[in-house]
């Protein structure tokens, strides 16, 4: 992930979600995204590949390289300098900064982070990756992008060609992820001069009023950094007369439809969390009500957000949500996640510690895996947490927030027409999805605690070389690869069960005769 330096932390794509750049599904979805991104990848993979075959593996590419000194001594950038010191290898920019603060054990905050451009072989690279990568290194490698480049011999190469060929592409050595709550703020979004989402498809295509309004809310996404005050919207009364409509129509069928955790969780923010059908809710104190329920908190986003840093958020507790809402011409309906979709479709299980679990898990399984694996944990994604169905009290109920805040879908879910399957992660990552109606086939969990269990013995078998642990306590990660660090989480893990063990212990001392004060 290619890191802006100049201090603003937004870096961005070459290429966008939209049509030109052939992004070809009707709506916005987190599994399009992902196989977008796939392709993306892959093609470009394959002209870096090409070029090598062509030139003998002596052809040069150009790689952008983002790591950290772990102090600031000068002794340590004459380390760093020397390092890149090769024959061939050409550094054709070079920039630092200081080290963003952060509570990792991994990354000291008297650090400096180095951005650098270089030039040279394949061949080249490869030697000077296992000098970085060495357990006792100066140096934390943060990120190493390759770029296509052409061969002195191909400079016909059509202007559009090339274009394609400097896309940007992860290497397989090394996928970048964000190690602490702070470092969100570098899941980049992505900076296009078009709109994905406002193609000629759109309720909103030809409002400009409505395109103006979409750009001026998605500014406050732009700007936040993470421990700011979530900006208020004002919305205008037309807005508000939106989201009464919906959120009308959808209390109705709530008491029938809804799982019992959403039901209740709805109760509770209409008496403490700002719901209420005559004002659409500011995101600053729905996150307020969830952090104090469930540890999650929401983080406002412009909507433009890959599938892999959308999800590498929730392992964090953070859930990306928009402020914008749906065209007035289609309440009933939005071709894109709204802020009718994430506040009542979505926040209410998320603050559900239960919930919470099983969504902070798909996030852990997403760190540092493949593209293919961020597909299919975007596929589980979207048929559990999105469109997913749970027994209850021998009734079939809803808790996935694609549901819950279709008025239509909400319906046909929970009807005699779609196909209901049991949950089982291995099947339900190989589903196809539909995006031009309502889905055909829906996956049912007999419990969340049932889901959670199986999504964990999912999440073992996807190929990772290291285990990662989220610390609640810093908001941070570890990574499960020294024998000290697991040492010191178990000395953590048997304290716990020592207090754990003299508590049951007390209660045994007691008899029965006692009670769990809330």
């Amino acid at each position: 992930m290619a890191v802006s330096i100049n201090g603003t932390s937004k870096p961005s794509f070459r290429k966008s979600y939209s049509i030109e750049y052939g992004y070809k599904p009707r709506k916005r979805t987190l599994i399009a995204d992902a196989e977008f991104d796939r392709e993306q990848h892959d093609e470009v993979q394959h002209k870096i590949q090409q070029i090598n075959i062509d030139g003998e593996g002596q052809v040069e590419c150009s790689y952008t390289i983002l790591v950290t000194i772990k102090d600031k001594k000068s002794v340590s950038m004459l380390n760093l300098i020397e390092t890149f010191n090769r024959d061939g290898l050409k550094v054709n920019h070079m920039e630092t900064r200081p080290a963003a603060t952060s509570p990792t054990y991994k990354e000291p905050a008297n650090g400096l982070d180095v951005f650098m451009e270089v030039v040279c072989t394949d061949k080249l690279m490869d030697d000077l990756k296992r000098v970085l990568f060495q357990s006792n290194s100066k140096f934390i490698v943060k990120n190493i992008k390759a770029h296509a480049r052409s061969s002195s011999t191909s400079s016909s190469t059509s202007g559009q060609e090339s274009k394609e060929a400097n896309a940007e592409t992860t290497t397989n050595d090394i996928i970048w992820f964000p190690m602490s709550i702070w470092e969100l703020d570098k899941c980049h979004h992505l900076l296009t001069n078009y709109q994905p989402d406002m193609d000629s498809r759109h309720p909103g295509f030809s409002d400009k009023a409505y395109r103006a309004r979409r750009e001026h809310i998605a500014q406050v996404a732009f700007s936040y950094r993470h421990g700011d005050a979530i900006p208020k919207v004002e919305y205008t009364p037309e807005e508000v007369k939106t989201w009464t409509l919906i959120y009308r129509q959808l209390k109705k069928l709530y008491p029938t439809t809804a799982c019992q955790q959403h039901i209740y969780v709805i109760n509770i923010l209409e008496k403490e969390g700002g719901f209420s059908e005559i004002e659409i809710p500011q995101l600053e104190d729905v996150s307020r009500f969830m952090r104090r329920r469930s540890g999650f908190q929401l983080r406002p986003c412009a909507g433009l957000l890959s599938a892999r840093d959308f999800l590498a958020s929730l392992a964090f507790r953070v859930f990306q949500c928009t402020q914008y809402i749906r065209h007035p011409s289609s309440p009933l309906h939005s071709p894109e996640p709204d802020v009718v979709h994430e506040l009542l479709g979505h926040v209410p299980l998320l603050s559900d510690p239960n919930f919470a679990q099983f969504s902070q898990d798909i996030g852990l399984a997403s760190l540092g895996v493949s593209d293919d694996d961020i597909v299919k944990l975007s596929t589980l994604y979207w048929f559990t947490v999105e469109f997913g169905l749970c027994r209850e009290n021998g009734q079939t109920r809803a808790y996935g927030a694609g549901l819950l805040s279709s008025f239509g879908e909400l319906q046909h879910a929970l009807s005699s027409k779609p196909e209901i399957k049991p949950f089982e992660p291995a099947i339900t990552v190989i589903q196809e999805y539909q995006d031009e109606d309502y889905q055909p086939i829906y996956f049912l969990a007999e419990t969340f605690e049932d889901a959670k269990q199986k999504l964990q013995i999912f999440a073992r078998s996807l190929k990772r070389p290291y285990d990662l642990v989220y610390d609640a306590h810093t908001q941070s990660l570890r990574i499960l690869d020294n024998v000290k660090v697991i040492h010191d989480l178990s000395n953590h893990l048997k304290q716990n069960m020592d207090m754990l063990e003299h508590a049951l212990n007390r209660l045994q001392q007691n008899g029965m005769n006692f009670r769990v004060i809330p």
